[in-house]
């Protein structure tokens, strides 16, 4: 004679159990991404920018020297050392 369970059947006593640990998984909010940049950061941008400034005069200067419209004055090139080195 075969026992048939009677009232149980097809009933998965563990599925309850299974949805809390499926629900648990799940974040309760979802967090979107956040980027900060540090003060160390900005300045090396700052520090970029002024580099791309002097290249750009440096050009500049070099433009001018080619083409020979670039006449230096020594009598104030010789004041700015001066006044560089008594700092």
């Amino acid at each position: 004679m075969k026992i048939q369970p009677i009232g149980l059947s097809g009933v998965n006593l563990y599925k309850k159990a299974m949805n809390k640990f499926d629900e648990s998984k799940q974040p309760e909010h979802t967090q979107k991404d956040k980027v900060e940049i540090s003060a160390a950061a900005k300045e090396m941008q700052e520090a970029s920018q002024l580099t791309a400034d002097r290249q750009k005069k440096v050009n500049e200067l070099k433009q001018k020297i080619e083409s020979g419209e670039y006449k230096p004055h020594p009598e104030e090139i010789a004041k700015g050392i001066l006044r560089f080195y008594r700092r």
